[in-house]
């Protein structure tokens, strides 16, 4: 069931940090109770729902005036903060109800020209339904107990049922103008309503107070859930370690070969495979269920209309993939002749690859341009599981039909925005920095993912990781691992499988300065700076090669090899000969991944002040050479020190470097003696 989160306390927090200003403060709480709906994955998630609150503002003359604050385009209501609800002067859209149409374009345009800021993002779609309902406090969900109520043949009856004449029904029409007066209409033949059911789409609530309307939401939706036996909600998001994760960046690579991807690019996948998934793939009615639509009309931006439907029997080699791939893309196709015929104006077909896929023995997986998109296609496809097999065995699961998804895949205001976007140049790579929390990791790390990528970061010390991927942000990974056991590279490999679907580049980075004479080393210390130098980067990279072949679509292999490969350090044999060795390593790499588009590239770093070069070891290795600490962390030609974000940027500029492998490129600030040629 879902709980009530509401606390008094909290909710004056956030008056009382809202400021003097009664309308603020109340904007505040607004803020407060849509966070509490948008951090229940049940009550609505990514994107979906708003929110709304009518105040008093004075106008530039100082007329008191009704705003209708409600939630923007571009916000989620989990994080959303006040600026997310941007005011619109409400008698102007009031007065909107005299006309017989309205198009989506032209609504926007009249909302923004009624914004108070002109800065705010545009409003909501449904700004108007919240606009033409009299209460102060208005929210919108998709929960998921509603969204199988709304998809259920009989709806109408069993919400009576349920609700008597507590809730009033509005018919699907798609969001915007119609919708609104619709059901303002219908809400003014009983304005006793509490609420409204919206077929096929989701649930309004309203109230005088933010706690009120809040209070309502979850008390309709218990109800609902406690009708349908509903009592236990199952947590989304699990991924578990499995079988057969090879099918993951087979599918990556076989999607973006199938619908000729630019430049090798493939999606990022999120896995969930929680037991729930398992049992409602086992289902005799997969099939027919899969053909049915989604949940709720917002859901296809996010995931497509049908998922990618993968039996065992499909999974047994790459060739039966991809004609599975094959058949979804030219279904797809179909499906936008048949519809785009009758469309009021030209539409722009969008890629043909699934936004999801059911596979069978392995679970439900998100797919999309990066881990954040993936993510919420993959909570989407989880919901709509569990809506679909609830559904169908109360009554049956009876979405939009394909007419109704067509328009709203396609709706005017989406395709508007179709190529005005920015690609950043790593968006969808998915990058393994061993030594990932350490200073060049974490920098390196940090200059990828500011250019796109998805990181997992790959490191001995738990803690350290964690440290790390609170300076890294949201939508990145970590492994814990010491680097050279038996097995580490591989688990590695399969970290970044079960949280993103595979590899396209490692900066096998991780390594560490053993000091002392030749004649003077024990053994067993050498042998050790051995297994981190030179084997870990051994197994790292032939580890990701496979996993590169998997895919079928090229990659990459960095290696940070250092100056000591080249120019040796007094006492640093320990240190020199494996990278020495790994510098082979790279250019033996080099001959043997070419054929499979893999590219593999070096970085000669010298003095850098990290976990390797340490000021105690800064200290000594100065007093070898007979030098200040300042003159040796700046002994180069250009006499400056070097940085940790200037061999990150190193990484970055020779991974866009399309037409090179083989290469070594030196970040030392000018040394004679380490060049290479």
């Amino acid at each position: 069931m879902i709980e009530n989160w509401y606390d008094e306390g909290e909710a004056a927090n956030w008056r009382a940090a809202a400021g003097s200003n009664t309308a603020d403060q109340e904007l505040g709480e607004r803020v407060y109770t849509s966070r509490l709906i948008g951090q229940n994955p049940d009550l609505l998630m990514h994107g979906g729902g708003n929110t709304s609150v009518k105040l008093r503002r004075p106008d530039i003359f100082g007329q008191m005036r009704d705003v209708l604050h409600v939630k923007g385009s571009g916000w989620d209501l989990d994080v959303i903060e006040a600026p997310g609800l941007p005011g619109v002067w409400l008698e102007p859209l009031l007065k909107l109800r005299v006309l017989d149409s309205l198009s989506d374009e032209e609504m926007v345009n009249y909302q923004r020209s009624s914004l108070l800021n002109s800065a705010s993002p545009n409003p909501s779609v449904e700004t108007l339904l919240h606009a033409f309902l009299p209460h102060k406090y208005v929210d919108h969900t998709h929960a998921t107990p509603f969204l199988v109520l709304a998809n259920l043949p009989n709806a109408v009856e069993i919400c009576h049922e349920i609700f008597g004449e507590r809730l009033g029904i509005v018919p699907y029409i798609m969001p915007g103008f119609g919708l609104a007066k619709t059901a303002a209409e219908i809400y003014e033949d009983n304005p006793e309503v509490e609420g409204l059911l919206l077929v096929q789409h989701g649930h309004f609530a309203f109230g005088p107070t933010a706690h009120a309307s809040y209070k309502k939401i979850v008390q309709h939706t218990n109800e609902v859930a406690e009708y349908l036996g509903m009592e236990t909600i199952t947590p989304l998001g699990e991924r578990r370690m499995a079988e057969r994760l090879e099918i993951l960046p087979m599918l990556r690579g076989l999607i973006a070969e199938v619908n000729s991807n630019r430049d090798g690019a493939m999606p990022v996948l999120d896995l969930r495979n929680g037991a729930h998934t398992h049992e409602f793939l086992k289902r005799g009615d997969v099939k027919a269920l899969s053909t049915r639509g989604m949940a709720s009309p917002d859901h296809v931006l996010r995931t497509k209309g049908r998922p990618l439907v993968l039996k065992s029997a499909d999974l047994v080699s790459r060739e039966t993939i991809k004609a599975k791939l094959e058949d979804f893309a030219a279904e797809y196709g179909a499906y936008f002749e048949r519809q785009s015929h009758n469309a009021n104006e030209p539409k722009k077909q969008l890629t043909a690859e699934p936004k999801h896929a059911w596979i069978e023995g392995l679970g439900v997986v998100g797919i999309s341009h990066d881990a954040k998109a993936a993510s919420a296609a993959a909570d989407l496809a989880e919901q709509n599981i569990r809506v679909r097999s609830i559904g169908e065995d109360n009554g049956g699961f009876y979405p939009l039909n394909e007419k109704d998804m067509f328009d709203c895949e396609y709706w005017s205001l989406e395709q508007a925005k179709l190529g005005k976007g920015t690609r950043l140049p790593f968006e969808g790579k998915i990058v393994m920095v061993t030594g990932g929390a350490g200073a060049i990791g974490l920098a390196t790390a940090k200059a990828f993912a500011a250019k796109g990528a998805n990181i997992i970061l790959v490191d001995l010390e738990s803690e350290a990781l964690d440290n790390a991927l609170g300076e890294l942000g949201p939508w990145h990974a970590a492994h814990t691992s010491d680097i050279t056991c038996g097995g580490a590279a591989e688990a590695a490999m399969k970290a970044s499988i079960l949280r993103f679907g595979g590899l396209d580049i490692l900066i096998s980075n991780a390594g560490s300065a053993t000091g002392g004479a030749m004649l003077e080393i024990n053994e067993s210390a050498f042998r050790k700076a051995f297994e981190l130098n030179f084997f870990a980067h051994k197994n790292f990279a032939t580890e990701a090669g496979r996993l590169m072949q998997i895919q079928g679509r090229g990659g990459q292999i960095l290696f940070n090899i250092s100056k000591q490969a080249i120019n040796p350090g007094k006492n640093m044999g320990a240190y020199g000969a494996p990278k020495a060795a790994t510098l082979f390593l790279m250019r033996q790499l080099t001959l043997e991944l070419a054929s499979s588009g893999i590219r593999v590239n070096g970085m000669n770093a010298d003095r850098i002040r990290s976990g390797l070069l340490t000021n105690d070891f800064i200290k000594e290795r100065a007093a070898a050479r007979g030098l200040t600490e300042e003159d040796y962390m700046g002994g180069n030609l250009l006499g400056r020190e070097v940085e940790a974000y200037h061999v990150a940027d190193g990484f970055v500029h020779l991974a866009l470097m399309e037409r090179t492998t083989g290469h070594v490129v030196t970040v030392d600030g000018g040394n004679t003696e380490a060049e290479l040629r």
